[in-house]
């Protein structure tokens, strides 16, 4: 098995499907098709059986599943190390962080780097999940979790409140919130379980056994909107919600806290654009 062949059984084991594997990979469909038939053909095994849900592994597949994440690992280990040594700003580097990092302090910074770097192009993702930067999906993160993987280095950004908050004719119809009853008579905002699973039971410290959740996302900047529409009382940034003319404050003096860090892949510490792209994004917490 050659490794563009372990990429393409690496996909499919992935993402259960021909269209979700090229597109993963950015090929096309069919080709990933051809790939894979030719590879079972090679080895005189089946590595996947075709159901109507998706491609799921046989025994032979799991078998080789070790053995292609070990050529995975090398391969970007090449990667990394290649890309660790190169002295050009230029290039792309890969971004990732959520909504509404991204809107109140990553772009900002990535428009300082243009502006520095014009050849660097940034490829910027945003979305809640845990980016894997060992997988070189992305180059660089800023994530609310610190990583334990001994692989990555971490730098501390900031430290960041949050609190309760709701609109003024929410208030007024509903009442201010009483500590300590779990938020009874009152309908919440709050993230999905899969994005953070601390707000089903709690948000900014108080229990919500009592609240009737009115709506769960999984966007930050679908929270904040739901808050400004009066959906409900929501646990929200300070930074992004005390300036926000829409929002009252519910209990200023409850504040909760969370820390905010700027990831990357050990080897791509040497890498003259992800530096430049890492330094720009540390430039944008001066109050570190």
């Amino acid at each position: 098995m050659d490794w563009d062949n372990a990429r393409i059984f690496l996909a499919i084991y992935r993402k259960g499907t021909l269209r979700a594997a090229a597109a993963l990979l950015d090929i096309d469909q069919a080709t990933v098709g051809r790939r894979l038939n030719a590879l079972e053909k090679s080895l005189g095994a089946r590595l996947f059986l075709r159901t109507p849900s998706g491609y799921l592994a046989t025994p032979g597949g799991e078998l080789a599943l070790a053995a292609a994440e070990k050529m995975e690992q090398a391969a970007l280990q090449f990667q990394r190390e290649m890309q660790g040594i190169d002295n050009r700003l230029s290039g792309s580097v890969r971004v990732t962080t959520s909504d509404t990092m991204a809107a109140h302090f990553v772009l900002g910074a990535m428009r300082r780097l243009h502006v520095m770097h014009p050849e660097i192009r940034i490829v910027l993702s945003t979305s809640t999940e845990i980016t894997s930067l060992t997988r070189r999906e992305a180059d660089l993160a800023v994530r609310t979790l610190r990583p334990t993987s001994p692989d990555l280095i971490s730098r501390h950004l900031t430290k960041r409140s949050m609190g309760l908050y709701a609109t003024a004719d929410y208030l007024q119809e509903r009442g201010m919130p009483v500590p300590g009853n779990g938020l009874a008579g009152h309908d919440i905002v709050i993230y999905q379980a899969s994005v953070a699973p601390r707000h089903q039971q709690k948000i900014c410290l108080e229990p919500v056994h009592n609240a009737r959740v009115a709506m769960e996302v999984n966007s930050g900047l679908a929270l904040i909107e739901a808050a400004r529409l009066g959906m409900g009382v929501t646990e929200l940034p300070c930074h992004m919600a005390d300036g926000d003319p829409r929002l009252v404050r519910v209990w200023p003096e409850r504040v909760d806290h969370y820390d905010v860090w700027l990831v990357m892949h050990s080897d791509l510490s040497r890498s003259a654009r992800v530096r430049a792209a890492a330094d720009a994004i540390i430039d944008s917490f001066p109050e570190r």
